[in-house]
């Protein structure tokens, strides 16, 4: 033993052989392997690595660098809604509010329990046991999603729903995502599950303008929250999802079929049996009635938000908290809105030829003259069939109103009530396209000597249009600027029988000089405007301008008195009061109008197709625009008193035959200014007086060199023809030499 060891010491003995060396187990397992499955591991492995690297990148920023970017949710605590805009009416009584969003916020312990449980089994059916985010939910909803091959259900639960609403946009992304998830779980920490059902259930979209399920229970079935069935529970259930392509009002058989899926939830949630859900699916959706829907003065408060959009801009309107004091009457606006759609639907029941799309429409207005306040306004049928406002935005041909403004300007040139005109055939020679024109009167009857009297009440064309080519187009058109009309005018002789387009408000408001003694008061629908603080922003007191002298207006509205008591206008006779007015009808009859006033109110009617078309035969301003404006201020007049239109001092009433016998066959009481009443009047003791000079003569004998036939002037005066050949001539709206150049137009009538 010994020897051996010192031999091994030596290095004597027998050699040994050296043992191979030891690798490593994972580089051995690697190496023993193909070099495909190596290659695959080392990947494998790296991406692994990458990925386990990127999701803690990822963990980092959600947890430490994303909520630094998150609104807090104590906010919550101090949020104040937006302050809308209040508009109140002509008695300073609340009539709506402008919101951005209409919201009533209501507590959770009135709104039902069958409405909670409706949400909840539809919404997030474990949301009592979720902590703001729910993975099953998430899981059943991408399980559901791929079963129907579309989405059908969403995994989002009602507190995250609730962050997207008060915190974040709508936008799709994954940090939007992020930011929701997180904002959850951060509500459920801090607030209980009832607080955040209860801000849900407040915040919420509906449709139509409703936010929360307060608004939403008295938009679609006029009644609040508390009251609501399980039927009705359940049909508001359905509508967040999708509140346009649910829409009870506007899609009634998918809001019902929306309903039935809302009570089949409901049976798998154990609040209703199946029995039950079956019996309410099968009924109606038992909403608010058409009728009730409508809210009154849509158009009246249209036109003031656009107003006040325009001045102070949308922001203001809708956040800025201001309060509107407007002109608007209640009752007559109600009035006006009923006694509108009545007349409507008794001209197509009476007409019945209108394509189903197609529905005749109109327009009323009505204006206190001495301030100018539009007391009501309604520009259609219904606000909710067609938003566009008639009253203010159309512009039609008035026909036959227009002819007022002739008359006031050929009294400020001399003529008067009792002047006479002969109502024949004439011929101008240049009208449309070369032709001559060969005005008409509405009966196609001719009258022969006619006093402009007559002609008013009876709506003579003729007449008229030998009127304005004798005074000039500029001094009518110069009467109508005085009186408010802005829209453009035509410069030819069809002006006179209301050829320009123009507003039913205008028209109206021009009428109303004439109601307050020839002074114009601008159109108003706001009184004043404060802001949230109580500060006044705006003030619109009447400020009026003398448009025409007293005396003259009072002639031209006892002229127009006659059309209601002798003319086209009878129709509104039956008021009892003393009523002025003037019909109209355009050609075709696809225009209807009568604008007429007492000493306190004015109201212009028109009626006729947004597309312009007939009305149908003999559909007049006297057949169709008179009943609607008789009807409705019957209503708004009532019992009150019968005022009569104040007479100036300088104005004399005559008896005046209009028969052109001159043998007191046809007397009528005629206004005059004094000193222009005729030679010859019809009183008790018929008394003569010397001739005026300033009558007209009897007509020349036809063919008359210089004047055109028919028409009557007094001695020594040119014809229009004539004047418009020389140069300078006051009389006419034509520049020297110029020819009469017409734009033919088809008759006007009452």
């Amino acid at each position: 033993m010994a020897f051996w060891w010192s031999k091994a010491r030596r290095g004597g003995g027998q050699p040994q052989q050296p043992s191979p060396p030891r690798r490593p187990w994972l580089g051995g397992f690697l190496a023993s392997q193909p070099r495909w499955l190596r290659i695959f591991l080392l990947s494998v492995g790296v991406m692994t690595l990458l990925g386990m690297t990127t999701l803690g990148v990822a963990v980092l920023w959600a947890f430490a660098i994303l909520p630094r970017s998150l609104p807090a949710v104590s906010a919550l605590e101090t949020f104040q809604p937006v302050q809308g805009s209040k508009i109140y009416d002509d008695n300073d009584e609340l009539i709506t509010e402008l919101h951005v969003e209409r919201r009533i916020f209501v507590p959770l312990a009135q709104i039902p329990k069958s409405l909670r449980d409706a949400i909840i089994a539809t919404e997030d059916r474990r949301f009592y046991s979720h902590w703001g985010i729910d993975p099953i939910g998430i899981a059943r909803a991408v399980v559901q999603n791929y079963r129907r091959g579309r989405v059908v259900e969403g995994g989002s639960t009602i507190t995250q729903q609730l962050t997207k609403v008060l915190f974040l946009t709508p936008d799709k992304s994954l940090e939007r995502k992020l930011k929701e998830a997180l904002l959850a779980i951060e509500l459920e920490r801090r607030y209980s599950k009832d607080r955040i059902l209860e801000m849900y259930l407040n915040q919420i979209y509906f449709g139509h303008g409703a936010y929360g399920v307060e608004a939403a229970a008295r938009t679609y079935f006029g009644k609040s929250v508390s009251e609501l069935s399980v039927r009705e529970s359940a049909l508001l259930a359905g509508l967040p999802r999708a509140p346009t392509s649910y829409s009870p009002f506007d899609h009634a058989n998918a809001a019902k079929l929306r309903r039935e899926i809302v009570l089949r939830r409901l049976v798998e949630f154990g609040t209703i049996k199946e029995q039950e859900a079956k019996r309410l699916a099968r009924t109606d959706l038992g909403l608010i009635p058409p009728e009730r829907r409508r809210t009154t003065g849509q158009y009246f408060l249209e036109y003031v938000q656009q107003t006040l959009e325009a001045k102070y801009g949308a922001d203001m309107v809708f956040k800025g908290g201001l309060n509107i004091y407007t002109t608007l009457n209640p009752t007559m606006q109600l009035t006006a809105e009923q006694a509108l759609r009545d007349g409507l639907k008794a001209l197509e029941d009476r007409t019945a030829k209108g394509k189903p799309s197609e529905h005749p429409e109109g327009a009323l207005v009505t204006v206190e003259p001495q301030t100018g306040h539009v007391k009501a306004l309604v520009g259609g049928y219904d606000f909710f069939r067609s938003e566009f406002n008639r009253a203010v935005l159309a512009r039609r041909q008035p026909g036959s109103a227009f002819k007022p403004f002739v008359f006031i300007a050929a009294l400020e040139n001399g003529f008067t009530a009792a002047s006479r005109f002969d109502d024949a055939p004439v011929t101008y020679p240049i009208g449309r396209n070369g032709s001559a024109w060969k005005p008409e009167n509405y009966d196609r009857k001719f009258r022969g000597s006619t006093t402009l009297q007559q002609a008013v009440e009876e709506s003579v064309n003729v007449v008229t249009i030998k009127l304005q080519e004798r005074i000039g187009v500029n001094r009518t058109i110069q009467v109508a600027r005085r009186l408010g009309i802005t829209s453009p005018l035509n410069t030819d002789l069809t002006m006179a029988l209301g050829s320009s387009d123009l507003t039913l408000l205008e028209l109206t408001s021009a009428y109303s000089a004439l109601a307050n003694q020839g002074t114009w008061v601008p159109p108003t629908t706001i009184r004043y405007v404060t802001d949230v603080n109580g500060k006044l922003l705006e003030e619109h007191v009447p400020e009026g301008r003398e448009a025409l002298p007293p005396e003259e207006a009072y002639v031209v509205t006892h002229m127009l008195r006659g059309v209601v008591e002798r003319g086209t206008g009878q129709g509104a006779k039956g008021l009892g009061r003393p009523i002025a007015a003037k019909t109209g009808t355009t050609n075709d009859y696809s225009n209807a109008w009568f604008i007429g006033y007492t000493p306190r109110l004015t109201t212009g009617v028109w009626v006729g197709y947004d597309r312009p078309r007939s009305l149908g035969r003999d559909e007049t301003g006297s057949r169709v625009a008179v009943p609607i404006w008789t009807t409705y201020m019957t209503k708004v007049l009532g019992d009150g008193p019968k005022e009569e239109f104040p007479v100036p001092d300088k104005v004399i009433l005559v008896p005046v035959d209009m028969d052109p016998s001159n043998e007191c066959v046809r007397v009528v009481t005629m206004a005059f200014i004094r000193g222009t009443e005729p030679a010859v009047g019809c009183g008790a003791r018929r008394q003569a007086t010397p001739p005026d000079p300033t009558a007209p003569p009897a007509p020349p004998p036809a063919g008359t060199p210089g004047q055109p036939q028919g028409l009557l002037l007094p001695d020594g005066w040119p014809s229009a023809l004539t004047l418009a050949r020389r140069s300078g001539s006051p009389h006419r709206g034509l520049a020297a030499g110029e020819p009469v150049a017409l734009t033919p137009q088809p008759r006007a009538g009452g």
